[in-house]
This record gives structure tokens, sequence and C-alpha cells, in this order.
């Protein structure tokens, strides 16, 4: 079979902690359970002492999700460490991920301890962790800026204290694909008992080399990569999970007998779901994942792809689940096409779910003339993927006048946790007189980062899909909006951002108390 590369999934840890990208327990566990069809081996599912939100979620994902091992991060902290346990208890696999900083620089300015501390912080916190289980991760926090022989002595030493596996994080993206490698070759060769664990790889993609790091370390020897869908993660993100995946399967002749057991046909489905709970999207041309990644509009690239595909595509698109049919439910569908639907983008759902977006949906096939995957994608955004029940801002009705030789006027009526609020506002366009009126209504001094809009489908019936980045005091976020109507689809989008961004900026309140530790 040859030897295996584990895959370690931080898209709910890692990932979410980038702004924009928070989730609800309930969205967490949506997640959790597609990340398991996809085959992820270990399931980083929070930060179990962060936030009673974050306990919450872990919980959950141990309880209902099965088949990948549930791991949650703890600093090397002993409370940390027991709020881990506890939410991982009804895990049938669980691991405790404990981490210390191991650089000089965050040693001296954030911890504050000798190096002689850290080093009995990190073999007291592999200890106690083993307590609770017998698979316990320990990462040294900034590894790649440590000096080389204090990283192989506290290595070493949380081995000999119990740790199962040893992470070794390119905590601020770093180190360069050459250096890397010969760092993870030389902790193979100079740690004597390396041979007892499985050595880890964490890479931040700030000088865009994560993925190349990674796959540089797995050919030194490490034999698990901590990844995220879409390369989502804290600043510039992490190493892209399905980067990973697909190199290592489509280059055996470069990496030889190296496998992993994601089932890579759930791999678009995956990121199609991601995308849908956080409001986020990804480049067009973004590898294995993007509109672009097997369409071909040069007359040269398309003659050799039609003559013989293996022209200008290294992968089948089928090889990750990328979609072939176009036009899918309508008017004349039933609930068990709607079921499947949903069960292709990775959704588990309710009767009552079914029944709601079912009658959404033939409102829409009664408006349009045909319906397409993105009209059924964005209707199952819109009406399932909610940020959570009680969104703090709701619009009860807006109205527009504009037209040729007239100030475009916008008048919103809002609720704003419970409490209505109304204004009226006009700008350059009907759009900007809308997102104005909002502003007013709310006092809100939300900046708007990004805007854009697009149809979906062909034909003038098309529905326009809005997309918003906005920055709320400091916190960013990023929302969608789908509708018939140019002007409804970007309301919904504003909205979806600034609600993203007042709920994230409550949960980064929440968790303030642990950022100053950092995370690996």
């Amino acid at each position: 079979m040859g030897e295996k590369v584990f895959i370690f999934d931080t898209t709910l840890r890692d990932g979410e902690q980038a702004p924009g990208f928070s989730m609800t327990a309930e969205e967490k566990v949506q997640m959790a359970h597609q990340l398991a069809r996809l085959g992820v081996d270990v399931i980083e599912a929070g930060f179990a002492a962060a936030s009673k939100g974050d306990f919450e979620a872990v919980r959950r994902i141990a309880e209902e999700v099965k088949g990948p091992v549930i791991c949650s991060l703890s600093r090397a902290i002993e409370s940390d460490i027991e709020a881990s346990a506890e939410a991982l208890k009804p895990a049938e696999r669980k691991r405790i991920h404990t981490f210390i900083a191991t650089s000089e620089i965050h040693m001296k300015y954030k911890l504050r301890m000798t190096p002689e501390e850290v080093l009995e912080r990190a073999k007291k916190a592999v200890s106690f962790a083993r307590r609770f289980t017998d698979d316990v991760e320990f990462s040294c926090e900034d590894a790649t800026r440590s000096e080389r022989e204090f990283l192989y002595r506290v290595i070493e030493e949380a081995i000999k204290a119990g740790a199962t596996v040893i992470n070794i994080p390119d905590t601020v993206g770093y180190a360069i694909p050459e250096e890397f490698g010969r760092l993870i070759s030389d902790i193979m060769n100079n740690v004597p008992n390396i041979d007892k664990v499985i050595l880890s790889v964490h890479c931040h993609d700030d000088l865009g080399l994560a993925v190349a790091n990674s796959l540089t370390a797995v050919k030194n020897g490490a034999r698990q990569v901590e990844c995220t869908v879409n390369g989502i993660g804290e600043r510039a993100g992490n190493a892209a999970l399905e980067e990973i995946v697909m190199a290592l399967k489509v280059r055996k002749d470069f990496f030889g007998d190296l496998y992993t057991e994601v089932n890579t046909k759930e791999i678009y489905r995956t990121s199609r779901l991601l995308c849908m709970i956080t409001g986020s999207f990804v480049p067009r041309n973004k590898a294995i994942v993007g509109d672009n990644a097997f369409a071909h509009e040069s007359g040269i690239h398309q003659h050799g792809v039609l003559s013989n595909r293996l022209t200008y595509e290294i992968m089948n698109p089928e090889d990750v689940g990328f979609p072939t049919s176009r036009i899918v439910l309508g008017k004349h569908s039933g609930r068990h096409a709607l079921k499947k639907k949903l069960e292709e983008y990775g959704i588990r759902y309710t009767e009552e779910d079914v029944n709601r977006i079912f009658e959404k949906l033939k409102d829409l096939a009664d408006r349009k003339k045909e319906i397409y995957d993105e009209d059924v994608e964005a209707l199952i955004y819109q009406e399932f993927m909610r940020v959570e029940e009680g969104e703090p801002v709701e619009v009860k009705h807006f109205q527009v006048q504009t037209g040729d030789n007239m100030l475009p006027t916008a008048t919103v009526k809002l609720a704003f946790k419970g409490e209505e609020k109304t204004a009226t506002e006009t700008g350059n366009g009907p759009v900007d007189a809308t997102i104005k009126a909002i502003q007013k209504a709310l006092g809100t001094n939300a900046k708007l980062l990004d805007y854009s809009i697009k149809a979906l489908t062909p034909n003038t019936d098309a529905q326009a899909e809005a997309r918003v980045v906005l920055e709320l005091e400091g916190v960013q976020a990023s929302g969608r909006g789908v509708d018939t109507d140019i002007i409804k689809a970007s309301v919904k989008a504003y909205v979806d951002a600034l609600n993203r961004a007042i709920l994230r900026k409550e949960y980064i309140l929440q968790k303030s108390g642990l950022r100053e530790e950092g995370t690996v």
C-alpha cells in the first residue's frame, strides 16, 4: 500500500480564527460531518477553552461526528487541557493538542519565560494531557525561528513525557521550502526518539509557500500535514488541503508510494459548503476548486483538450467532484430530488428544512424559465445556511426611487436586536442610497472594502449574486446575497456581512483573554 500521510484538518480552528470566517456551533457541526465524508484523519474541532461557544462546538462534534479523530487545541496550561478533555469526552477517538512557543522572540516578549521554564511547561502539559487520552500532540509554536538545539531538546522531552505526535509549525509563514525541508530532515536525524512519534507540519502562507513547504516536509519525513479547506486561516491563510492531497495523488512519480485516505471526489463539495457557511468565495483561478480550474478559453487549449484531455489537464474534474451537470431542479421536481441535492452539497437537513426550501424553489421556478445548479446553491445558502437564529440586523422593508434625471433615494426599515429603526438617504445610485440608509439607521461606521455583483446564470431573468466585504471596528467580514432583483441581492449581501462582523466582534471579545499567547 505504501506509506500514509495523515491529513489533519484545522478549518474549524485555525481557519475559523481568520477575519470573516467565524462559524456558529451548528455550522461547525455541519462542516465537521462533511470533513468526515471527505475522509480526513483528524478534525481539530476548536479551542475548547476559548469560549463557551467553542467548548460547545467541540463537544457537539465529539458527540456527533464519527470516523476521524476529534481534536481540541490547548495552551500548555492545565485549565485549557481540562477544558479540552471535558469537551472531547463523547468522542470515539480523541486527541488533545497542546502547544507552547519555542522561539527566542516569543519566549522573551510574549511568554516572558526562560527556555528552561518553557521546557518544563511543555513536559508538564504533555504529561497532564496523557491523563485524559493516549493521543497527545505537542506543537513548538514558531518552530522555524527557534534555536535548533533547543528545539531538538524540547521535542525529545515532549516525546519522553508521552507525546504521540510532534508538530513543527511555520507559525508566521517565514520558511523557504529548501530550509524547511532541511529542518524536518535535521529533526529526524538529531532527535533520538523521533521514531516513536508521527512528525507533523503546520504551515502558514504569508509568503505564499505554505503548500510548497508542507510538501517539502513530507518529502523529508513528515507524515502528517495540518491544513484547511480552501487554505483559509490566520493572516494569509494555511496550507490548502485540496492542493496538498491532489499534489500527492497526481505526482506519484515524485512522491512515490506516499498516499492519503482522503476521498478526493468530495473535495469540491467540501469547498462549496465552506463558502456557503462563511459567506466567502474562492478566486476563480484558485487551484483545484476555482471556477476556472478546468476551464479553457484559448483556442489552442480548447483544441488540445478536445483532442486529448491530458494536453492541458493534469487531473480529471471528476476526480475532485467538480460538477458536470448544469440544469437541475425545477417546478416539477419533487422533494426527493431536493433531498439528493442537499446531500450532494454535504448538508444535514430536517424535513422542516426541506419543506421550507422546496416552497422557495417552486416560487423561484415560477419566476424563471430554467433553474441551474448555481440557483439551487444560492437558494440553499439564503434559506438554510443562516448565520444563526436571531441575527442582530434584520431588514423589514426598503423602498428605492430612481430614474433618469432623479436623485436616487432609499428608505429602509430595520430591526436591530429587536429595536426598529428607519432612515432615508440619497446616493450615487440605488444600491449606494440603500446602503447609506442602512448605515444611517444603524449609526454604523462599517467601511465597505469590496462590492461585486454578477449574474449566476444566462438569460435576463437570471438571479444576481452580490458579494460584500466590509470592516466594522477592525473586524472584517464577507457576505453574499442572491435575488432576481439586483438591489435586493446587494442589501442581502451587505446585511449578511454586517451580521457576521457584529457576531465576529462579540466572539473575539469573548476570546480576547486567550489571544496574548497566540496559536500555532
